[in-house]
């Protein structure tokens, strides 16, 4: 299975970009020989129109044209429902387990997430009731992607 990380915002240059490439790099290697395939992060622009409406439209129609064909998508949105490591871990291996191509998680810009064009979501995913700065909330992501290979192994990385 693909993983796909999507985000509106560039963290390339950052600390957070810096933690985002090492554990997606980390993730990848040892997600190989368990049939994670790929754990992948694109950033789009943040939308330059005139108001949020129309960024959040503009950002959500942009994520949408980089979601592949049938992907189980994944919103990261405060409002969503969280999830413990070891749940996310589980919803991992059984989405590959069934044959699942293409899993994508998708992270608005400042403004939020718009309604993603033509798609629905498998779910709404979040990191508990604060509210995170993007980049920080797509570190998070990808340690927890990491986690959830770590767990889905049996390594100690996950201590729980």
């Amino acid at each position: 299975m693909k993983l796909h990380i999507l985000a509106i915002g560039a963290a390339k240059g950052s600390s957070e970009g810096a933690l985002c490439d090492d554990f997606c790099d980390r993730a990848l290697k040892s997600g190989r020989n368990m049939g994670f395939t790929a754990v992948t992060m694109t950033e789009l622009a943040v939308s330059r129109a005139a108001n949020m409406d129309a960024r959040k439209s503009d950002e959500a129609t942009r994520l949408a044209g980089r979601i592949p064909p049938g992907a189980h998508i994944v919103l990261l949105d405060a409002k969503g429902k969280g999830m413990t490591s070891e749940d996310f871990a589980q919803m991992l291996g059984s989405l590959r387990d069934v044959g699942t191509r293409d899993m994508a998680f998708v992270i608005g810009g400042p403004d939020g997430l718009g309604a993603l064009p033509g798609l629905k979501a498998g779910r709404s995913l979040a990191f508990g009731p604060q509210t995170w700065p993007h980049l920080l909330a797509r570190a998070l992501l990808c340690e927890q992607v990491y986690r959830a290979m770590a767990i889905l192994a049996g390594h100690p990385y996950h201590r729980a």
